[in-house]
């Protein structure tokens, strides 16, 4: 997400490992950056610092595409503005006037919010 918008939604299969975490990236960053109209030279890319995202092949992969990370502190989720895009999500899902009946029908919800 950036300041005029959202990126490209990207689902996560099972539990992620750096391998899915780098297909990510490739699959999602640049794009969505290109959506949300942000030049080359301004890219900064805003994650946690959970093992998969600080791991030699990630780095590697913000290096490769020329994508600066901002550094972020530990342990602070307070100050993660995704925290407060699924806040949104989820009072937007809640008024749905029934449940998704499975994953597929959720995510379809997902993907309009």
């Amino acid at each position: 997400m950036g300041w005029n918008g959202v990126g490209k939604l990207i689902e996560v299969q099972e539990t992620m490992d750096i391998q899915q975490y780098c297909d990510i990236l490739g699959d999602g960053v640049v794009e969505s950056f290109e959506k949300l109209e942000v030049l080359e030279e301004e890219r900064v890319f805003q994650q946690d610092n959970d093992p998969k995202h600080t791991s030699k092949k990630a780095s590697q992969w913000f290096e490769d595409n020329n994508i600066q990370v901002l550094v972020w502190p530990s342990q602070s989720p307070n100050i993660n503005p995704i925290e407060h895009l699924w806040v949104y999500l989820k009072r937007a899902l809640q008024k749905y006037p029934t449940s998704a009946k499975g994953m597929y029908e959720l995510w379809d919800r997902v993907e309009v919010e």
